[in-house]
């Protein structure tokens, strides 16, 4: 496979990996350097990349960065009892052009996902999440978006792509993938009306902070339905990091991002993976280790996934079926990890993008609500989609 775009990772951070303990996660990886060259991929299940480009950050003033110091925090972790191999793949330099670079992840994305690997992105402007969507193109019909961010980042799709508006880009650009689009963590006061009622007119799924904040499980399920999922730092509140990712009073604080980026990982879904906006500064310590405990939780997650969605051996699930409102609906209950899922029904009559009955991740609580003839908001919003 042609990674030839991919520079080493830097001489300092390899010989820095020298010093760490044994047992340490540097010395398990595979890293591609100067002196080995890119690793052999062929037992690989995740690969780390850093994409060094931020020209499409509205507020890009000219500076240069690197992930230095998050791949030494990383390497200097443990692991866990994991049985996955990772390489770190070095970094995407940024190209002649935005589109350069554009290009140039995208490929990389395609290439890995096409050999099951997962690609972890480490980057720059949040824009990046775009090629990496548009990696998918020949690989499947339909994709599934999360954001972790405190804005939906809509923006003006006439205008050119920017790190606020890339998501308007997914939606309107050809060839139409995107099937859904969920937003966790979003602060309503960062996000204007007309953007809020366009989410609510296309069906799409959005957390607010406060509803996250208060109970994290609840985005499970939107993770496990997930194909992509993108992390904005600036979704995490201040205090949490350093003096130049600082972007507001409040946020996810480093638990939840940790644990969301959990169940990123445990998603049977989930085949890449990026964090964005990232900004290095000289009191850069505390952001490094955060993003690196982000991706510790992300491959412990990879490494807990567990095939329980297979419901063709009846041993293998419990099926439920409630009456809301006239209406027939079927939950299904994992019995090797207790988790739920809805049926979506297809309609014959309607041209949708589903062409069978379709299963959604939900809770019990959504099993529970049912019971008490409340339609769930999951459920609804998928079939609506569905009549579109």
């Amino acid at each position: 496979m042609n990674f030839n775009f991919l520079s080493p990772v830097a001489d300092s951070v390899v010989a820095h990996n020298e010093l760490l303990s044994q047992q340490s996660l540097g010395k398990k990886m595979t890293i591609h350097s100067k002196q080995l060259g890119i690793p052999d991929l062929d037992d690989v299940q995740l690969a780390i990349i850093g994409v060094l480009e931020n020209r499409n950050d509205v507020d890009f003033l000219g500076e240069e960065f690197n992930i230095n110091e998050i791949r030494k925090a990383l390497y200097a972790l443990f692991p866990g009892n994991w049985h996955t191999q990772i390489a770190d793949l070095g970094d995407i330099q940024k190209g002649e052009t935005v589109e350069d670079t554009y290009f140039a992840l995208k490929t990389a994305v395609s290439l890995l996902i096409q050999k099951n690997i997962i690609p972890i992105i480490i980057g720059g402007s949040q824009d990046l999440t775009y090629p990496m969507y548009r990696a998918y193109d020949s690989l499947m019909p339909m994709v599934n978006i999360v954001n972790v961010d405190s804005k939906f980042d809509l923006g003006d799709s006439n205008k050119p792509i920017k790190n606020n508006s890339f998501v308007g880009k997914v939606i309107l650009d050809q060839p139409y993938n995107l099937f859904n689009y969920a937003s966790i963590g979003y602060q309503t006061y960062y996000n204007s009306q007309e953007e809020i009622d366009l989410m609510d007119k296309l069906y799409f799924e959005s957390y607010r902070l406060g509803q996250v904040s208060n109970n994290v499980t609840m985005v499970e399920p939107v993770l496990r339905d997930a194909n992509i999922v993108s992390i904005d730092l600036n979704v995490v509140k201040a205090s949490e990091v350093s003096s130049k990712q600082k972007s507001s009073p409040n946020g996810l604080d480093g638990k939840e991002i940790c644990a969301i980026s959990r169940y990123a990982g445990i998603s049977n879904k989930v085949s890449s993976f990026g964090i964005f906006e990232y900004k290095p500064s000289q009191d850069d310590e505390i952001t490094a280790s955060l993003i690196s405990q982000m991706l510790w939780y992300f491959i412990e997650g990879v490494n807990f996934r567990v095939k329980d969605d297979d419901f063709l051996n009846d041993d293998n699930y419990q099926k439920f079926t409630t009456l809301v409102d006239l209406q027939e609906l079927v939950f299904y209950k994992s019995m090797k990890t207790q988790r739920w899922w809805i049926e979506i029904p297809f309609l014959e009559e309607v041209n949708n993008k589903l062409k069978r009955h379709t299963l959604l991740p939900c809770m019990h609580q959504d099993y529970l609500d049912a019971c008490n003839n409340v339609v769930p908001e999951r459920w609804y919003k998928a079939f609506q989609k569905n009549c579109v």
